[in-house]
């Protein structure tokens, strides 16, 4: 006989990132999973409406405490996300790979694209004050000076569609929020969350602040409206929502947020053509901010 025993592997459970910390969805349920071909990947938590408002307080908690931090030390805490998260580049890879059906290269291209963007955002922290505020002219002895600032709760419906929206496309909707000194709670890709819950994992690990990125799987359309119509969220990235009319579409996310007068990123028309490997450019950095204008006497 063979003294070889067949084991069981140890299945991972996977859990919300709200706070810093790992919280089971408020229902108890969890969703399945599944890969490209239809096969069972692993069980997810089933947010809910409760869970997105748990998310929301912890997020407000933490605005004032991230926006406080200087521009310098947010892209250290930015580089080290982009540190951790190539510690963990073959797992990431196997996730994405498995979600999105491509293959070991292409995910690992994508992969190691998500960690240059945290790279590129992380740069762009002490920079982007540069290019979003400055000095202004006016008739008088003044100084006349704006500055932005953020602009402080981020919901963000995370891309559900297009080439490597599971992890360069949630990197690339979250870095920017965040490096500007906002907070942020995120509603993952419904059919393709495992890289995103393990993305929290990445930053319970870094030096983000708990609170400062909230991650919640399931339903767009259960978790989104809330984020619309929750009076203490500030701003809205509907990137994720399909552009068009309907419940928990971007027509009617939009309705609701008009409501508290937030701020709204549209979706594209089209979410598969969407390519994240693009460049990003600036846009996503201007997209939640606040100008504050200060004037001061030049004195003599």
């Amino acid at each position: 006989m063979s003294d070889v025993v067949s084991r069981l592997d140890v299945l991972k459970t996977y859990k919300l990132y709200v706070g810093g910390k790992f919280p089971r969805s408020e229902s108890g349920r969890v969703y399945e999973v599944t890969d490209a071909k239809g096969e069972w990947l692993a069980n997810a938590p089933l947010g809910t409406r409760k869970d997105a408002r748990d998310a929301v307080l912890a997020a407000r908690a933490a605005v004032k405490g991230w926006a406080g931090t200087t521009a310098y030390n947010r892209g250290q805490v930015l580089y080290r996300v982009a540190e951790m998260l190539q510690g963990r580049r073959g797992q990431f890879a196997a996730e994405v790979a498995l979600s999105e059906g491509v293959g070991p290269k292409k995910a690992a291209a994508l992969v190691d694209a998500a960690i240059d963007r945290w790279v590129w955002y992380a740069g762009w922290t002490d920079k982007v004050a540069q290019i979003a505020g400055g000095a202004n002219p006016v008739a008088g002895p003044y100084f006349n000076l704006s500055t932005p600032e953020p602009t402080g709760v981020v919901g963000i419906v995370a891309p559900q569609a297009g080439y490597g929206h599971s992890l360069l496309g949630l990197v690339s909707v979250i870095a920017p929020a965040i490096a500007t000194g906002n907070t942020v709670v995120v509603a993952a890709a419904a059919d393709a969350p495992l890289p995103a819950l393990s993305l929290g994992e990445v930053l319970a690990t870094s030096d983000v602040p708990g609170g400062v990125v909230n991650v919640l799987s399931g339903r767009t359309a259960d978790i989104a409206p809330t984020l619309a119509s929750h009076q203490d969220v500030n701003a809205l990235d509907l990137t994720g929502a399909i552009a068009a009319d309907g419940p928990g579409a971007a027509g009617a996310l939009e309705a609701l947020a008009a409501d508290t007068l937030k701020r709204v990123i549209r979706p594209e028309l089209d979410p598969f053509a969407q390519d994240w490997t693009n460049a990003p450019g600036t846009d996503r950095l201007l997209s939640f901010l606040e100008t504050k204008t200060v004037w001061h006497p030049m004195g003599i």
